[in-house]
């Protein structure tokens, strides 16, 4: 198991300063609206290549540069030797019960990954729930994702586990990440026909050098029913950042994922195309990269982490930044 819906390690050396970038709502909220950052913060991180303290500092930074909008799943990180998977929420939790900010932020986290909370029946989705609440320290999470489909359950049966965490209060919303459009159209036909908690968002593995995993009719689906889409590897596992270059070694936790797209002619086209539009705008490639995506339909706010607070500030200047039409045509065609 590799590290999953976040992106990646990134370098930056701007200031982290300025006012809260502008905020997109978050697809339809029947129960509310959820406002948040156009910088959704990955939270794999925490408790794996990052410690307590560091995740402390990188938290309060991104806090501090306009982001509220923080990414999470009861699994990260039980792939590491040592780990048994809840690291990233309780990090997160003792966070929040130290910040005293609660209210302050929006938080994502999941269900269904967990080797010890597998899959979406109505049994698991409620002890995992209740899991990740005491490991978040809080008492109701603002976006609850089902992690990946499990076509074992009918899309009845979970969603009305998921409408019954709403209607406890557990839950404000509900998303959806890893499910085929397929299955994603039926849960939104299930929903409105049984007046049960509808899906708002979706996080997509979607980036320049990955597109195809949602253009598309995925991407459709989403655009047809006003849903949010929150893309994950949103920096190809650190790979847009520019850092890993063809016969560049990185000494990194993810440099195996993001040294595949190096030698390929589509990852040096990108590059290319993400140094000259970055040089246009004085920003990091990340940054660019970031930025194309959130110029895309349907995408609200792109998610990416980071190990340190350096890292932090050409991931928040994704608000900062606008493609012209011709620089947006240059990576299309790039990536293509």
């Amino acid at each position: 198991m590799t590290a999953s819906n976040s992106a990646s390690d990134i370098a930056g050396t701007q200031d982290i300063a300025g006012t809260p970038g502008p905020r997109s709502p978050l697809g339809r909220t029947p129960l509310g609206s959820l406002s948040v950052s156009p910088l959704s913060l990955g939270g794999n991180v925490f408790g794996w290549t990052a410690d307590e303290a560091t995740s402390f500092a990188v938290l309060d930074a991104y806090v501090a540069g306009g982001g509220n909008f923080i990414d999470t799943a009861d699994a990260y990180s039980y792939w590491v030797p040592g780990n048994k998977g809840g690291e990233s929420e309780t990090v997160i939790g003792n966070w929040l019960a130290s910040r005293g900010n609660r209210s302050e932020v929006v938080i994502a986290t999941k269900v269904g990954a967990l080797p010890d909370y597998k899959g979406l029946s109505p049994a698991t989705i409620k002890a995992a729930v209740d899991a990740s609440l005491t490991r978040l320290r809080t008492d109701y999470i603002d976006l609850y994702y089902t992690h990946y489909d499990d076509e074992s359950v009918e899309v009845p049966e979970f969603l009305t586990a998921l409408d019954d965490l709403v209607r406890a209060g557990k839950v404000r919303e509900i998303a959806a990440s890893n499910i085929s459009a397929q299955r994603l159209e039926e849960s939104l036909a299930c929903s409105a026909r049984e007046g049960l908690a509808r899906y708002v968002a979706l996080q997509p593995h979607y980036n320049l050098v990955s597109r195809d995993t949602y253009e598309g009719e995925l991407a459709e689906v989403a655009a047809r029913h006003d849903l949010a889409a929150v893309p994950y590897y949103a920096l190809a596992s650190g790979f847009l950042t520019g850092k890993y270059r063809p016969g560049t070694a990185v000494d990194s936790a993810r440099s195996g994922g993001a040294a595949k797209y190096a030698d390929t002619d589509r990852g040096r086209r990108v590059l290319q195309a993400l140094d000259t539009v970055s040089a246009a705008h004085n920003s990091e490639p990340a940054t660019i990269a970031l930025a194309w995506l959130t110029a895309q339909p349907t995408v609200a706010a792109p998610i990416a982490s980071a190990r340190t607070v350096s890292q932090l500030p050409a991931l928040l200047a994704v608000g900062d930044v606008a493609l012209t039409e011709d620089e947006l045509k240059l990576l299309n065609e790039a990536s293509a």
